[in-house]
């Protein structure tokens, strides 16, 4: 069985950006929907992973509000899709823009995003997500 990496890489792309777009215009249920029922979650405002569906959901529900995100930035997106074409793992910088109070863009966020899907029962869904602000330390340390 020969596996189309590029296919699957595009594909997982496209789906990942479905979801942040619904998410940017107030509806978080497209990511919530997919993630699956063994995912694991690390949120920027948490010190722990998260583990199972319901758990990440319930958190992200507790603190969720329509961003009003009015562009999105994907840049250097990468996916790496496993030989068996059942696993991709996608990362991505994403800047995302909301309107100032003069209706001029000024950025929101810049994000660090992994994601890794798995196809089951032939739908890609995400197994483990994580999201970092980009750029949090002050100085270049390994440590």
């Amino acid at each position: 069985m020969s596996v189309d990496k590029d296919e699957i890489g595009k594909t997982v792309l496209e789906l990942e950006k479905s979801f942040n777009e619904r998410w940017s215009a107030g509806d978080n249920r497209g990511y919530l929907d997919n993630y699956a029922e063994e995912i694991s979650y690390f949120d920027p405002v948490l010190k722990e992973l998260l583990v199972g569906r319901d758990a990440v959901v319930a958190h992200i529900e507790s603190l969720y509000s329509n961003p009003h995100i009015v562009r999105s930035e994907y840049l250097n997106p990468d996916v790496i899709v496993g030989d068996s074409g059942d696993f991709a793992l996608l990362a991505y910088n994403l800047d995302t823009y909301v309107l100032d109070d003069n209706g001029d863009e000024r950025q929101l966020r810049a994000w660090n995003a992994t994601e890794a899907y798995r196809l089951i029962d032939g739908e890609w869904r995400i197994v483990h997500s994580h999201w970092a602000f980009a750029q949090t330390a002050t100085e270049a340390t390994a440590s």
